[in-house]
């Protein structure tokens, strides 16, 4: 069978740099931190003391008070994030029909905050089991798209994908097939992540993940520098309303680009760490390529997993040096990371719509707070470091790699009508 065109019709944002899609464009061009202290708790004891949370984020500026106690952030903002898209892509909820329109959504954790807080109440008590009714409801990871579903009347497929960091990535590769196999027309997909809480920091604090440079929080997301020393926390959600090409174009619909493929592989390596040699990694790419239908030469910009990681950036180069050979010198290379920090199971989604804002504007926002030559890396390729660079971009890949060795990669391109 033919395979549907599937292209990206809206998006919707909230991250540490901004909470709509134009103000997260103005801090990814203008290589905005949006790193500070933590806020939400008291955080003096632990060994990290900073992250990128969300700023001027009020749950009651889009919820009622009732509403909100039943929601934990991370399905805050999954609702808020898929708003935004919804009302992007101009769709019309009265003239669609909702039982071809899907939610796939993406989440790491879920709930983190919500199963912290009643495990640290019932320890607290006196051994009674006194729980919230809605402990359970908001902490599952997939009640963020069932929450988008009901708002809206969606019938189509709905579910979250868990496969950490790389979550919202298969969220967005399942929705991709659902459509380019026709049985959807619209799916709102991506993902969201609320782990800045003391069960996050101090867990990832435990296994020696975070950068711990608490006298210079704003610098410390610093991919690919010979310096780096953990990722950086972050928090916020993605949303993409992907679209049959023909059922956009009949609505007159905006299209942001085209989807053109995705990959998966497994590292099958370890638990945490990345294979050394990149083989998975190499593996995933290929693997997008692929499906996509394109050669490596092709692709313009790739907006790495890069989490400033000591090993999982050299690995990552030296994958992207192995795919893509000589033509990787020509590749406008970046971290947005460097910005947002870690968004964990959100990445993949806030990463896709840079991705894609730079090929809409024609810049490559740049890796940020890079002082340090790494003698690992191959000085040859172009990091795009500390400032944005201008560039037509026709294709640009997205990667995204979660614990466990799961590697997700998706490709998108400027539409050809």
């Amino acid at each position: 069978m033919e395979l549907k065109r599937v292209v990206v019709t809206g998006l919707g944002a909230l991250t540490p740099i901004g909470n709509t899609i134009s103000e997260y464009w103005d801090g990814l061009k203008n290589g905005r931190s949006g790193c500070a202290p933590i806020t939400y708790f008291d955080a003096e004891k632990f060994k990290t003391q900073f992250a990128c949370e969300l700023k001027n984020f009020d749950p009651l500026d889009h919820f009622d008070r009732k509403e909100a106690r039943k929601l934990d952030r991370f399905a805050q903002y999954a609702l808020v994030s898929s708003d935004q898209a919804i009302v992007d892509a101009g769709i019309n909820l009265d003239e669609v029909d909702k039982f071809r329109v899907g939610v796939i959504w993406g989440a790491g954790i879920g709930g983190l905050e919500t199963f912290q807080n009643e495990v640290i109440n019932f320890a607290e008590g006196d051994g009674t089991p006194r729980f919230n009714p809605f402990f359970i409801p908001k902490m599952i990871a997939d009640i963020a798209p069932g929450n988008i579903s009901i708002k809206h009347g969606f019938m189509g497929p709905n579910y979250t994908t868990v496969s950490a960091c790389a979550s919202a990535a298969n969220a967005m590769i399942d929705a991709l097939n659902y459509i380019r196999l026709g049985h959807c027309d619209i799916i709102v997909t991506g993902g969201s992540e609320a782990a800045v809480t003391m069960a996050g920091i101090g867990g990832f604090n435990a296994m020696h993940a975070l950068s711990t440079r608490n006298d210079d929080p704003q610098t410390a997301s610093r991919p690919f520098d010979a310096t780096r020393d953990g990722f950086v926390l972050g928090e916020g959600a993605g949303a993409l309303i992907l679209e049959e090409y023909e059922h956009a174009k009949a609505r007159g619909a905006k299209i942001y680009a085209e989807v053109l493929g995705g990959g998966m592989s497994s590292d099958a390596y370890h638990m945490t760490a990345p294979h050394p040699d990149g083989i998975g990694v190499e593996r995933v790419m290929l693997n997008c390529l692929r499906d996509a239908g394109m050669t490596p030469n092709q692709v313009d910009h790739i907006n790495t997993h890069g989490t400033s990681t000591p090993l999982g950036d050299v690995a990552e180069l030296k994958a992207i040096t192995k795919v893509f050979g000589e033509h990787a010198k020509n590749i406008n290379i970046n971290s947005t990371k460097s910005m947002t920090g870690h968004l964990l199971g959100a990445a993949g989604a806030i990463e896709s719509i840079a991705a894609i804002l730079a090929m809409e504007h024609g810049m490559v926002p740049p890796t940020i707070n890079h002082t340090t030559v790494d003698e690992n890396i191959d000085g040859s390729l172009n990091l795009t470091l500390n400032k944005a660079e201008k560039r037509e971009i026709k294709v640009a890949m997205s990667n995204t790699f979660g614990f466990g060795g799961h590697n997700a990669c998706v490709l998108f391109k400027k539409l050809d009508a």
